[in-house]
């Protein structure tokens, strides 16, 4: 599956106000601003993520599949999770698609309402290959303190 683009409803309303409280230190459920920096400018771009705790590890999951945020994690190989004026750098792990079924559950179960589009209708109440089937579209990062 190809990177799914933001309607103009998430890119002009959704991720701003996201965004916003997360930048005011009001984190929805767990997010945070996701800072990178880009791999061929450098400056740092920025965006709302959904991190993801599941046995006490920390991961990052991308519902849209190859974004921009994705491929600058994977040049930078970390980056940084901001909450209000709290910073907190990280090196990321991309795992293989063989690891990433039941962190997808998770994160449907978690994030359903929010991004479960994104997931060709699978849910997390699917069977596991169907889990299985759409782990190559949806890249998941294990984040561990820089």
């Amino acid at each position: 599956m190809p990177y799914q683009k933001p309607d103009a409803l998430t890119k002009i309303i959704f991720n701003p106000l996201i965004r916003l409280a997360t930048n005011l230190g009001l984190s929805m459920r767990g997010s945070r601003v996701l800072a990178v920096p880009g791999r061929k400018t450098g400056k740092i771009q920025t965006t709302p993520v959904n991190p993801l705790t599941v046995d006490g590890a920390r991961y990052l999951v991308a519902p849209r599949g190859e974004t921009q945020w994705v491929r600058n994690v994977r040049a930078a190989g970390g980056g940084e999770l901001r909450l209000g004026r709290k910073r907190e750098r990280f090196r990321a792990l991309e795992l293989s698609d063989a690891e990433k079924p039941q962190l997808l559950r998770a994160y449907l179960k978690l994030w359903k309402m929010e991004t479960g589009r994104f997931f060709g209708g699978v849910s997390d109440a699917s069977p596991e290959e169907d889990l299985v089937r759409i782990a190559p579209d949806h890249p998941v990062f294990r984040i561990e303190n820089a």
